[in-house]
């Protein structure tokens, strides 16, 4: 992060958005702030064209005003139900959005998010923010043009790389919990540490979360997977509760259980090094991100101890593939093609393993990609994260078997995968030869063609598929006279 004087600021502020914010306040007569991230930001050198704005005084009025003085460039949206209006306009080849609301202070109830609001002053304002490094706030007014006013140091817990609340965190944390789960996406992202007692508010207040939809949880949860370190936020999260009431399925895998001296891994931490093993291949996808974090939630369930090979989690993958849709549905996730893919690859992903635990066979390896289809790529990249083994002679080994599956998957894809393992002859023609409506026996036949085709018994041909096709048919009795 980079500090500022009030004069250096007043330098960074000197762009045509603010004072056209600022000549709109001036004509109103009002004091106008830009707050909270906009602000953060400065100090850390980040890019944001998200402007928030507070006005003491009528935030509409002041978006009003601005838009006459853009003209239609401009487009407002006011609610006022709220009390705030955005507008939206381009200038100079940048698109702005600012927000303005007037300044307010909260009272809340204990069942609700929903707080009573009053117009207060700046520092009613500031107080109602979530963390100081959000509560800072920077004079728009001609006289005080660039002046901060910071009443709770954010920022020098900036500085310090600290998360804290501008009140005593339970108050903040019991107002809107929603806060709890800001708290740790922050942190996160911007790689900060929680001050202790910010921490400990988290443990005590964790129960809050229970009142937030299920909705706004989700946001925040894919925020912190999105982060480059993910799995800091999830051990805050495990560490304060939190973990255990919005994914318990997680959770549950921090355990480590020993029997007769024989002990199995902590699969929490264990799902922690996978998802950044996926994080640092350089995949940004939020899903396969998903898929790492549920790969192995089915551990619970199909824990066994077995006392001549100790501890086994046979089938799990199987069991986390079945909780996959209704963890996505408490979370509110989207039960598309999204929730699908990550089931598939929570699925799928001990098979590859198996193919590089043995002969990479071309069999495996065409029934693995007829399998996985077009999500094969990221099925191998969640399977090489999953090889987290301290032993390094067995991870050499993988990874070097995992090489050899995919030199044999791009060579199927250079033949044309989906042709090859297509058989020519489909259900429609099978009907048609046997005089059969859809059955079982047209499903045997069909899987006896596809079987043939993965295992490369046969060239994907007509001809020698036609010859298979019918002496299995002759088998089942499907050929008159035989």
């Amino acid at each position: 992060m980079k500090l500022y004087s009030d004069e250096e600021l007043a330098e960074i502020l000197d762009r045509p958005i603010f004072h056209l914010i600022s000549e709109a306040a001036e004509r109103l007569g009002v004091e106008c702030y830009v707050v909270g991230g906009y602000v953060r930001d400065i100090f850390l050198e980040r890019p944001s064209n998200d402007i928030d704005v507070v006005v003491v005084g009528s935030g509409i009025a002041v978006a009003e005003e601005l838009k006459r003085m853009v003209g239609k460039k401009a487009h407002l949206s006011v609610f006022r139900n709220f009390g705030t209006a955005q507008v939206k306009f381009h200038q100079q080849g940048v698109e702005y959005e600012v927000e303005f609301v007037g300044a307010r202070k909260e009272s809340y109830s204990h069942d609700s998010r929903k707080p009573v609001v009053e117009d207060g002053t700046l520092e009613d304002d500031q107080n109602r923010r979530d963390f100081t490094i959000n509560a800072m706030a920077v004079c728009l007014n001609k006289k005080r043009f660039g002046e901060l006013v910071d009443p709770f140091n954010g920022l020098a817990d900036l500085e310090d790389g600290i998360i804290a609340t501008p009140l005593e965190p339970g108050v903040t944390f019991s107002d809107d919990p929603l806060r709890m789960m800001r708290c740790i996406r922050f942190a996160t992202q911007l790689n900060f540490q929680i001050e202790d007692v910010t921490f400990e508010a988290l443990e005590r207040m964790a129960d809050r979360i229970k009142i937030v939809s299920g909705e706004r949880i989700k946001d925040e949860l894919n925020k912190i997977i999105l982060a480059p370190h993910p799995s800091v936020g999830f051990e805050y999260l495990q560490r304060c509760g939190l973990l255990n009431i919005i994914l318990p399925e997680l959770a549950a895998l921090d355990i480590v259980e020993t029997k007769n001296g024989r002990a199995h891994k902590n699969n929490f931490y264990h799902t922690l090094e996978v998802l950044e093993n996926v994080v640092s291949s350089q995949d940004n996808n939020l899903w396969l991100r998903w898929a790492a974090i549920l790969h192995d939630v089915g551990k619970t369930k199909s824990k066994r101890w077995d006392p001549a090979v100790g501890w086994t989690f046979h089938n799990h993958n199987i069991i986390g593939a079945k909780m996959v849709p209704v963890i996505f549905r408490r979370l509110m996730l989207p039960m598309d093609a999204k929730m699908k893919y990550v089931q598939k690859l929570v699925d799928l992903h001990m098979r590859p393993i198996a193919i590089a635990d043995d002969e990479v066979t071309d069999s495996a390896v065409r029934r693995l990609m007829n399998d996985a289809g077009e999500d094969i790529d990221d099925l191998m990249t969640l399977c090489e994260a999953d090889i987290t083994s301290k032993n390094e002679v067995r991870k050499k080994m993988f990874l070097e078997n995992f090489r050899m599956v995919r030199e044999k998957l791009t060579d199927l894809k250079e033949k044309d995968y989906v042709r090859l393992l297509q058989p020519v002859i489909d259900g429609n023609e099978i009907m048609e030869l046997f005089h059969l409506k859809p059955s079982r026996e047209v499903g045997v036949l069909k899987q006896y063609l596809k079987d043939a085709v993965l295992d490369n018994k046969v060239e994907n041909e007509r001809e020698p598929l036609m010859a298979l096709l019918m002496e299995k048919a002759k088998s089942m009795g499907l050929i008159k006279g035989v």
